[in-house]
């Protein structure tokens, strides 16, 4: 689709332009004023044109646990998730597909899926949840989620524990997988790339890791993996390396400008000197380091040392929303307790840009996404300036970061093709999809945890709980 944008506000450094963008054939190909309308002609007036958002980390099968899991640290969380995770390709399709429209109606054009992956069905959960995505028309970053130790090695003196086994899946037979999925199903220029996606330092072996660097460096792929989300993560590293986690990973060469690190919780400074030195992002995921109880990353420190940030929602049930524009409203203003220089406080311009082009720093795509810039992908964001919640008016891009932003979202385009339009998804039906998740969804409260009875002392023990 050819279409010319006319008269839509647009942020610069001082205040804010009205501007005219020229796309054809999914590419950015004017931006001015005054533009001729080649195609179709979009009216701009009273709307609000930013770069797509990008949804830099979240696990889609979460769906169907959002709500119900009670307040845990995130090694006793994963005690409930395991024991209650879906089975079935359908629940796996509706997730994506609902994770996919929660984005894009809060500004996102992409998303990156950690995916969680159905044992002896890895390939079919792959293949189900890139349909989804494909149908909805959102730009899908597919990170198998991959480890090859099991949920008890998680934590400090995990193998210690009598319900301690050995991991389901030797290494190989995970990078084989990871492998044939790149074969299969890695095509960035239809909107669809397959990322490396080691869970952590707390799940994986350096074999594990290593094997996904070669894989990465066969198939110029992105890097992905949690990174210190956990006190007792931090604990695990010095367990098993005796030396932080970050350095290790640089040790076995799995941080460089390619890679994105979920969290960072409990980075140190050299951590961010090493972060800041190997051009790695770290993508933060505000909601679910408070709602796990995890803490407080120290983004501020990271943009002084010039660490990358981008934004992401992480999964559903340890957020439990999939909104961006939430996300980036906690992930901005949560930091003004961390530093009492005013001057240092993230601002919204900032926190947007950190979504958009921070977003495709962190996967390797900067060069064609994050910006409105001639010659990138029109993947584009019109908001309504006239919806009650952005009223009165004052600074947009404020209004829309610090307030409570409600059907804001007028359209989006991905790669040219519009998906939103007049606020109306094009691609599903939206009505369709809220009526199979309540289908197959019951109210339920009050679920115990077989898992969390075998390891919860344990966790107390190690983290000099009371028992």
């Amino acid at each position: 689709m050819n279409f010319t944008i006319k008269n839509a506000l647009s942020p610069v450094k001082e205040g804010y332009t009205t501007l005219d963008i020229q796309v054809m054939e999914g590419i950015i190909t004017q931006v001015g004023q005054n533009l001729n309308v080649i195609g179709t002609l979009i009216d701009g007036q009273d709307k609000l044109v930013l770069p797509g958002f990008f949804n830099a980390h979240t696990h889609s099968v979460e769906k169907w646990q959002r709500g119900i899991i009670p307040p845990l640290p995130l090694e006793l969380w994963l005690a409930h998730l395991c024991d209650f995770a879906p089975l079935d390709m359908e629940r796996v399709y509706l997730s994506a597909l609902g994770t996919g429209v929660e984005t894009l109606l809060s500004g996102g054009t992409s998303v990156v899926d950690h995916l969680v992956l159905i044992p002896g069905q890895e390939l079919e959960t792959i293949a189900t949840v890139i349909r989804a995505y494909q149908t909805l028309g959102i730009r899908a970053f597919i990170a198998p989620l991959i480890q090859d130790e099991p949920l008890t090695a998680g934590m400090p003196e995990g193998k210690l524990l009598a319900s301690h086994e050995y991991y389901c899946r030797s290494t190989d037979e995970t990078l084989a997988i990871v492998e044939q999925a790149v074969i299969n199903f890695h095509q960035p220029e239809k909107g669809t790339s397959i990322l490396v996606g080691p869970t952590g330092i707390q799940l994986c072996t350096d074999a594990l890791f290593t094997g996904c660097v070669a894989l990465s460096d066969r198939y110029q792929l992105s890097r992905h993996s949690h990174l210190l989300e956990t006190k007792a993560q931090e604990k695990l590293a010095a367990e098993k390396y005796e030396c932080s986690a970050v350095k290790h990973l640089q040790e076995i060469g799995f941080l460089d400008e390619k890679t994105s690190l979920a969290h960072g919780v409990w980075l140190n400074d050299t951590d961010i000197e090493i972060l800041a030195l190997t051009k790695s992002t770290i993508v933060h995921n505000p909601l679910s380091n408070l709602r796990l109880g995890s803490g407080i990353a120290p983004i501020l420190k990271c943009l002084r040392a010039g660490v990358n940030i981008s934004f992401g929602c992480d999964g559903a049930s340890s957020n439990d929303s999939q909104d961006l524009l939430e996300a980036i409203k906690i992930g901005s203003i949560l930091h003004n307790i961390t530093d009492p220089d005013y001057r240092s406080w993230i601002t919204p311009k900032q926190s947007v840009e950190m979504a958009c082009l921070g977003g495709a720093k962190g996967l390797g795509v900067h060069n064609h996404l994050g910006s409105i810039t001639v010659g990138k992908k029109a993947d584009l964001v019109l908001y309504d300036l006239t919806a009650l919640s952005l009223l009165p008016r004052t600074d947009p891009i404020g209004l829309l970061v610090l307030g409570r932003p409600v059907n804001v979202i007028d359209s989006v385009w991905v790669d040219g093709r519009p998906i939103v339009v007049n606020g109306k998804l094009t691609t599903i039906d939206i009505d369709e999809l809220r009526q199979e998740l309540f289908d197959r969804s019951g109210w339920e409260a009050g679920r115990e945890s077989p898992t969390l009875g075998k390891i919860e002392s344990h966790y107390r023990r190690i983290m000099s709980l009371s028992t």
